[in-house]
């Protein structure tokens, strides 16, 4: 060994530990291309990355998990994505130095990542069995026996011929002992091939992967959505005033919130779905497919969600133009009852593709309101970020309780017998929309021109309706503002009002009243555990 490769201690030198770290980082890759490439012969979302994350996921708590929504929105997934491929990145990198001086920690370390891995697949609500795990452990192995082997090459000696008779050896002349030279050349050809090898094993799988979503594509190309047996009626021009900053009264797909649990958008091909009810007090259980949907008298109806993480003043909520089935007739076809005429069921547990449990009241979902199971979004059949090819829309109650995507099952039981994933985080059972309301304009810290400013914003009570909106600048007095024409009440209602600003800083909030006659709750709230509370308020200075 030379000298610049060993310290003072006869351990290996910065040199070597570099390289090792260099052994590690390929180690890492070789895991996740060859996972990868498993996974698209096993299950795509059986991926460590996918299962990891989501078990991640599931086990973060749920103000943690609030604070996340909040701060990175719906790029709270990638974020933990991210997260996950730093610490694996950063170990890899840990178990390549060590494995330099103990080649089989190192590759034990690997193989423990595996292990984790396999776990987390195999406890997946999805998960399909054993098959799951393939990935993660074929990966691991063929990371564990690379970086032995690399690590190897670089304590093994280097091939030299021998000395002639009668010359000094290199060991006489001070050079370095065969015992202490490592092969550099066996190592840059095994770390260019397995560098190689990983590529085009990962390239394969991520095309592999992509075929099948590629299919799930080509079959939402293929939907034609049909004429509404009972569609909505034109929104009328006076729901939307003519206000500069206010959202508009139908929210665009791609600006329509997201939020939910899964770290890669289920692509789900028609030709294959089906949806199951039964269970508790279901006297005729029914299976349903996508083209047996479709064939059905489906509804139009505009309806606002609410996203239970949306904080006072937040953006996850949003209006848009369903097409669907009545969620009420399909449940009475297989001859469920709500509780309040002797059913025997009160909490209906939907059931995404991805394993995702949402629990909703049946005594709602059957009350006559517009609960659908939606096939298209704003004239379109569902994006695939919200549900393609069928997703729940139940108006007046928030999403973790009513908005299952991607669903596939559907299951009468009671509260008591079940609690649902976001129930066993601390969520509420219940939950109805709260009556709240939005400034949309001016935004926070504005800078208007003294004068008339137009202030205008939007207000929600679904299935209650909003009957009046009220502003008030700084601690002045509460002036109700001018209401659009109302369109439903299971949509937001925009409002708008002058104000005549003065030079200086000033505070503008806003409360709502509902048809029933509840005032907005100035009491701020958090949005744990059935939606946040409190008066929405900017700060502005005008000039």
């Amino acid at each position: 060994m030379r000298d610049e490769e060993k310290d003072h201690s006869g351990r290996p030198g910065l040199p070597r530990l570099a390289l090792g770290a260099l052994s590690g980082a390929l180690a890492g890759f070789t895991v996740l291309a060859v996972a990868e490439l498993v996974a698209a012969a096993v299950r795509p979302r059986s991926g460590p990355i996918v299962v990891v994350g989501g078990a991640s996921n599931d086990a973060t708590p749920a103000p943690l998990k609030d604070w996340a929504v909040r701060h990175f929105g719906t790029d709270d997934k990638l974020v933990l994505q991210l997260g996950i491929l730093a610490a694996l990145a950063v170990s890899a990198l840990a178990l390549g130095v060590s494995a330099v001086r103990f080649r089989r920690a190192g590759a034990a370390g690997v193989l423990l990542f595996g292990a984790v891995g396999a776990t987390a697949a195999l406890k997946r609500p999805d998960s399909v069995g054993l098959t799951d795990a393939l990935p993660s452990v074929v990966g691991a192995v063929a990371g564990a026996l690379l970086l032995y082997g690399l690590t190897g090459r670089l304590t093994a000696p280097a091939r030299s011929t021998a000395p002639k008779p009668g010359s000094v050896s290199e060991e006489a002349a001070g050079g370095p002992r065969a015992s202490e030279a490592w092969d550099r050349r066996g190592f840059v050809l095994a770390a260019t091939s397995a560098a190689a090898a990983s590529t085009v094993a990962g390239a394969i799988g991520r095309s592999l992967n992509g075929s099948s979503g590629r299919d799930a594509v080509t079959s939402r190309e293929k939907v034609v959505l049909p004429r509404p047996g009972s569609p909505a009626r034109p929104v009328p021009k006076r729901a939307g005033p003519r206000v500069e900053g206010i959202s508009p009264f139908v929210t665009p797909n791609r600006e329509f919130y997201r939020v939910d649990t899964a770290l890669v958008v289920p692509k789900v091909d028609v030709s294959g779905w089906r949806m199951r009810i039964h269970g508790k007090g279901v006297r005729r259980p029914a299976t349903y497919s996508f083209d047996g949907l479709l064939r059905r008298e489906l509804i139009e109806r505009d309806i606002t969600l609410t996203c239970v993480s949306n904080e006072v003043g937040g953006p996850y909520v949003g209006n848009a133009r369903w097409i669907g089935v009545r969620l009420a007739d399909l449940l009475a076809e297989c001859g469920v009852k709500p509780p309040s005429r002797g059913g025997s069921a009160d909490q209906l547990v939907a059931r995404s593709v991805d394993g995702m449990t949402i629990g909703s009241p049946v005594e709602d979902l059957m009350d006559g309101r517009d609960a659908l199971l939606a096939l298209g979004m704003n004239g379109e059949p569902l994006p695939f970020e919200h549900g393609f090819p069928v997703r729940m829309v139940v108006p007046g109650l928030y999403g973790f309780v009513s908005a299952c995507k991607w669903i596939e099952d559907i299951e009468l039981t009671t509260f008591d017998s079940y609690d649902p994933y976001w129930v066993k985080r601390g969520w509420a059972r219940r939950a109805p929309v709260r009556t709240e309301s939005r400034i949309d304009t001016p935004k926070p810290f504005a800078r208007p021109k003294a004068g008339t400013v137009m202030v205008a914003g939007v207000a929600w009570a679904q299935h209650r309706g909003i009957d009046k909106v009220e502003v008030r600048v700084d601690d002045g007095p509460w002036r109700e503002a001018h209401l659009a024409a109302e369109y439903t009440r299971d949509t937001w209602r925009q409002w708008s009002i002058p104000w005549q600003a003065t030079t200086g800083g000033h505070t503008l909030t806003v409360r709502a009243t509902d048809r029933t006659g509840t005032v907005q709750t100035d009491g701020r709230t958090r949005t744990i555990p059935d939606g946040a509370g409190g008066w929405h308020s900017v700060v502005v200075t005008v000039d």
